[in-house]
């Protein structure tokens, strides 16, 4: 561990549009804010080709040019951004502790959590080609089905999220194909119902992904196989949307802060408050719902506002 110890009044961990947008108000704040990027700097978004969806970007925007424009934004007003993730965190006492890359040790008068969720994927190396080509592979179908207007596409997952997505999908594509591992869905009856009675979404039981197919660029369909068969086809389709969960980046705070069963931060309602005083959080490390860049950002305005009224009242 490193000999010296650095104070912080205000530390940001993560850099999705909620962290940025945390120190862009805690910046302005006069709370001098340091933020480390984490793992996959600028977030889930830095995977997404084109943001159509966030406002002020008549045009457009991808996910990485937008993530780049916000991280100048919080520097323009010396947010101190750093390389580095959080490793290690104790927050039993007064003073919160964290290590970053397992050497350096902050003391910080309050915290704010921006470490985001990550999709969960098949796995599958045709699936993560054309999800890093960005040629038709999406876990977001808020954020990406207008590209697929009176398009077929194929939906894998079974759950409420999954039929939620599908039933969206089913207004903007000519055909949805929803593939469902067992025979018969996770989901609550009124939400299977929803899909069930839906025209355009037909619904394959028994059914897994064997490969995502595409020319090199772009996805052209999907072969499948029946897990009681055996038996192969391929469904024509130009994109393929993965709908089975979320995985929120929070292991390290589970000893201290209250977490619920699929692991996000429970904040106290209509703030970004934790059990812990001081300790705030922002974005999808709490958000199981909504999920969305603008909705982050917001949250992240409100971690900033809440840790800037903790240390007001303090003083």
């Amino acid at each position: 561990m490193s000999d010296t110890i650095e104070k912080v009044k205000c530390l940001i961990i993560g850099s999705g549009p909620a962290g940025y947008t945390a120190a862009i108000y805690a910046a302005r704040a006069n709370m001098k804010p340091v933020l480390y990027q984490g793992t996959q700097p600028g977030g889930q978004l830095t995977t997404t080709n084109e943001v159509e969806n966030f406002p002020g970007y008549p045009d457009g925007i991808t996910g990485p040019e937008m993530m780049m424009e916000l991280q100048k934004q919080a520097q323009r007003f010396s947010t101190d951004v750093r390389d580095g993730w959080v490793t290690k965190v104790d927050f039993s006492g007064d003073i919160h502790k964290v290590w970053v890359n397992d050497t350096k040790e902050l003391h910080c008068e309050t915290v704010i959590i921006s470490t985001g969720a990550e999709a969960k994927y098949l796995g599958l190396e045709s699936e993560q080609k054309y999800l890093k080509l960005g040629g038709g592979v999406s876990a977001c179908a808020v954020c990406d089905g207008f590209f697929y207007k009176n398009q077929e596409v194929v939906i894998v997952g079974a759950g409420d999220s999954a039929c939620e997505e599908a039933h969206y999908l089913s207004k903007l594509c000519k055909k949805v194909t929803m593939l469902v591992r067992r025979d018969e869905f996770r989901a609550s009856k009124i939400m299977a119902a929803r899909v069930k009675n839906t025209e355009n979404i037909e619904i394959l039981y028994n059914t897994e992904t064997d490969e995502v197919l595409g020319d090199g660029q772009v996805v052209t369909g999907v072969r499948v196989f029946n897990n009681k068969t055996n038996e192969k086809h391929v469904i024509p389709a130009t994109g393929f949307f993965v709908a089975i969960g979320h995985t929120p980046n929070t292991a390290i705070f589970k000893d201290y802060l209250d977490l619920d069963e699929t692991g996000y931060i429970i904040n106290v309602p209509g703030t970004s408050k934790t059990n812990v005083d001081g300790v705030f959080v922002s974005g999808d490390a709490a958000d199981n719902v909504y999920r969305q860049a603008v909705t982050a950002a917001g949250t992240g305005c409100m971690a900033a506002l809440d840790a800037e009224r903790y240390l007001a009242a303090k003083e």
